[in-house]
């Protein structure tokens, strides 16, 4: 078994990220590595924005960009505060595009060993036990993935 030197924190700024980076925290903590906390801008919003914006001059994708990327940053540095991660070796990276295959990307730039994420993400359709992102790196992810269920969801499993 290879050791824990980076793990990645997928965050989508969901219900979930708290949680996922106290924890992801924590690992980080206990095995003494790096956390890189991985945000995706989805290129589905980015070529939506773009199809708008050929109809109209009132707005530019590429300050909307901008100003994602800056809402974002101040958002995850909160986060880190409020989760106590402030203390450990981190960095931020943002990404454009497909979400799994940036982050399948971002673990093998990083050379991760672990990566941390949601169950499910900001689509959150009800009665989707894993969601769309989650089950395409579970199928493709090189490394180990820890995935967390959001605990203030906690629902039994019904079977009919």
């Amino acid at each position: 078994m290879e050791a824990i030197k980076k793990i990645i924190v997928a965050i989508d700024l969901s219900g979930y990220s708290r949680d996922l980076l106290k924890y992801a925290g924590s690992l980080a903590k206990t095995f003494e590595c790096e956390l890189i906390i991985v945000n995706v801008i989805n290129n589905r919003d980015i070529e939506a924005l773009q199809r708008a914006a050929m109809e109209t001059d009132t707005f530019s994708v590429e300050e909307w960009l901008i100003r994602q990327e800056e809402e974002r940053l101040r958002s995850i540095e909160g986060l880190i505060e409020e989760t106590g991660c402030s203390h450990l070796p981190s960095k931020i990276l943002f990404r454009q595009g497909v979400p799994f295959r940036e982050l399948l990307k971002a673990i093998d730039e990083e050379g991760a060993n672990l990566i941390a994420m949601g169950a499910k993400g900001r689509g959150n359709v009800p009665g989707e036990l894993v969601g769309s992102t989650a089950e395409k790196m579970c199928r493709r992810c090189p490394v180990p993935i820890l995935s967390l269920r959001n605990p203030s969801r906690k629902k039994s499993l019904e079977v009919h």
